[in-house]
């Protein structure tokens, strides 16, 4: 499944988007523009169908004022649609919502379709003779979601990573609870101990041969269980000894880590995988790379992944084989960010051999940014 095309009405910095979706999709854009809260669309659509709307709305985000666009006026409800194609089916799930005198999250609008035909539309007659319903989704339900419980299966799915290496190397002093599936880390050697173990050992004599080249004194990569249950890595280093030395995750580079991060989530899941600034304490000759890295792992999986990547990065940008049409631009301005895909000139420059760094980059950069340094 895919996600071809996404709009959305209030939502965060954006008043108005309505945009195509590849399956490489790459954000840029001036710092604070938005780029992260546009991910966050995606990832709010998983945690209703996998928390419900109260959980996604309250105590993941802060509630309705802090979702609703700024630019907002007489019209204060939150709009999101999204179509998806699933090979044979193309669904198209809609969602409106606003909140109660009592700042509740509620469902304005709920509409699913399948192929065209409409099989849910809410309110419905129950809504009317029970509104407390409207404080939930059919999405998050599995007594109404039946007839597109595969749509709530991909919104489950979706993957958020960004990795911090300090999480990874001490994820206890981050929370003393267990965390599943969190995306800066903190059960990152948990998940990896947990994976099959023929599976996990393949994965990571793969992501390997990839950091040897990073890292040349590399010589094998595990990970292992200690005695009181806690997993690690384990990294063997060439030195001039004849046994290798052993280093754990403690022991390991920002990047090293933030690399395999990223190269095990690229082999890890499913559904839409959703990247933010990839870049970060790489070598600009690694991210010059990561473009045909991501896309070669991606290749090699049994289900090809969607993925978004963020990022500022002209070396990331400088690979040709980004198509411009897999380019939104991010542009701030009074009335909420809008989302610009390249336009024909753009298309055209970039398909006779000029990159993105080079053609649409540019024109991303923060308004008067030449006046930065007189600041001071």
């Amino acid at each position: 499944m895919q996600i071809k095309h996404l709009k959305l009405r209030n939502w965060r910095n954006f008043h108005l988007v309505d945009v195509d979706l590849g399956a490489r999709v790459i954000l840029i854009g001036p710092n604070a523009s938005g780029k992260s809260n546009f991910l966050d669309v995606f990832r709010f659509l998983r945690d209703i169908a996998g928390e419900g709307l109260q959980k996604a709305v309250r105590v993941n985000r802060g509630g309705i004022g802090v979702l609703r666009c700024l630019s907002a006026r007489q019209y204060s409800n939150i709009d999101i649609e999204i179509a998806i194609d699933d090979e044979s089916d193309q669904w198209n799930y809609r969602l409106v919502i606003n909140q109660d005198n009592n700042s509740r999250p509620m469902v304005k609008e709920e509409v699913v379709s399948r192929n065209g035909i409409v099989v849910e539309k809410r309110p419905n007659k129950e809504d009317g003779l029970d509104p407390e319903r409207l404080f939930y989704t059919s999405l998050e339900q599995v007594v109404a979601n039946h007839q597109f419980r595969k749509l709530s299966e991909f919104f489950r799915s979706v993957s958020y990573q960004n990795l911090l290496p300090q999480v990874v190397r001490d994820p206890k002093g981050f929370t003393a609870n267990p965390v599943a599936d969190d995306p800066f880390g903190r059960d990152f050697l948990m998940r990896m101990w947990r994976t099959q173990e023929r599976t996990r050992d393949s994965r990571l004599k793969k992501i390997g041969q990839a950091l040897r080249v990073a890292v040349p004194q590399l010589t094998k990569l595990e990970v292992a269980m200690d005695d009181v249950g806690s997993p690690h890595l384990v990294v063997g280093y060439e030195h001039w000894r004849r046994v290798d030395a052993k280093q754990y995750e403690r022991d390991l580079s920002d990047g090293t880590l933030r690399l395999l991060g990223l190269l095990w989530s690229l082999f890890e899941g499913e559904g839409p995988l959703l990247l933010e600034e990839p870049e970060i304490s790489l070598h600009s000759e690694v991210v010059s790379r990561l473009p045909q890295m991501i896309e070669r792992i991606n290749r090699s999986r049994r289900i090809k992944r969607q993925v978004f990547i963020s990022t500022h990065s002209e070396d990331l940008l400088g690979d040709k084989g980004i198509a411009a049409d897999e380019v939104l631009r991010l542009e701030p301005g009074k009335d909420g960010t809008k989302v610009l895909a390249a336009d024909a000139t753009e298309r055209e420059m970039v398909k006779h051999g000029l990159s993105v760094a080079e053609v649409i980059l540019p024109k991303s950069a923060p308004k008067d940014i030449a006046q930065l340094a007189l600041a001071f």
